[in-house]
């Protein structure tokens, strides 16, 4: 430790236990500095305003009908008995199915082509490359519901309307941009020596990039993944459009049909969008180690 000399066959005391002053008294521990107190309040009174909204939808899902309108924050019981009506009424496990598949067929497409495009992107100076790229971030201003009759055209001319195979193809085209853009500076930024050594050692160049540059550019990885997965589970339009059916809709546009004309059923729309949020909040969970582990994943030569 710094300021401190050490006699022969003593040790440094472990970090985090009080450290004994020359007089033989331990030290005073340390102390908070108002400043991080007052930061850390902040930080508290944030949260506790971003799960506001998350904690009135939980209580809003579990009051039974007869309370819907009540002033009261509380319900006087809570009726479990909606999350079971809601599955069994409507067809929210098939919504809730085709958004899995959507989500997740839409993501792996995009990182399956998103990570070639990107490297050789990164890699080669070809003619042209700055104009790709713009051109890749120029597609990120077309919205969807531009686009909306000639798609439906389209796939009704093909006969892919209400496939899931055709909202995984929609989603994977409008994410299909941002995740090259992204993945692009990843492997920009990763140096090209370390590939180079690796094929001096026998490595080709896919196996470099699988087992060299790939591990570098994780966090890259995950973020578009992380992006795509959400793009494709929150969308609505082009679930709405495509799919007619309503066991073949995503579940953004199942939820929406507890909203009638003249009434709305707050109790399964809340039930509906508290089991929309779980395998969101589910896949954030075990991302996260993924992402740590990602900032520090490399090769050793």
């Amino acid at each position: 430790m710094a300021g401190t000399t050490l006699t022969p066959g003593e040790t440094a005391p472990p970090r985090g236990r009080a450290v004994a002053a020359p007089g033989g008294a331990p030290r005073a521990p340390r102390t908070l500095r108002p400043r991080t107190l007052l930061i850390t309040a902040v930080a508290w009174l944030l949260a506790a305003g971003f799960l506001l909204p998350y904690v009135e939808m939980v209580i809003t899902a579990l009051r039974p009908a007869s309370e819907l309108r009540d002033a009261g924050y509380l319900p006087s019981s809570f009726a479990w008995a909606n999350f079971v009506d809601v599955w069994r009424e409507s067809h929210l496990g098939d919504n809730l199915r085709v958004t899995l598949l959507v989500a997740g067929g839409s993501t792996l497409l995009v990182l399956l082509v998103a990570i070639p495009a990107a490297y050789y992107t990164a890699r080669v100076r070809f003619r042209g490359r700055k104009l790709f790229l713009l051109l890749v971030l120029v597609t990120q201003m077309f919205q969807p519901t531009s686009l909306l009759v000639g798609l439906y055209r389209e796939f009704y001319q093909l006969g892919m309307l209400n496939s899931v195979w055709t909202l995984i193809l929609c989603n994977a085209a409008f994410n299909l941009a941002f995740a090259i853009w992204i993945l692009t500076a990843y492997f920009a930024s990763i140096p090209e020596a370390l590939e180079e050594s690796a094929m001096i050692d026998g490595l080709g160049r896919g196996g470099a990039l699988l087992r060299i540059t790939l591990p570098l550019a994780m966090p890259g990885v995950v973020t578009a993944m992380i992006f795509t997965f959400i793009a494709a589970w929150n969308e609505f339009v082009m679930g709405l459009t495509l799919s007619t059916i309503p066991e073949n809709q995503p579940l953004t546009v199942g939820i929406n049909s507890f909203i009638g004309n003249y009434t709305v059923q707050w109790n399964f729309l809340f039930a509906g969008s508290v089991i929309a949020i779980v395998p969101v909040v589910i896949l954030f969970a075990l991302i996260e180690r993924k992402v740590v582990s990602g900032l520090t994943a490399g090769s050793v030569k």
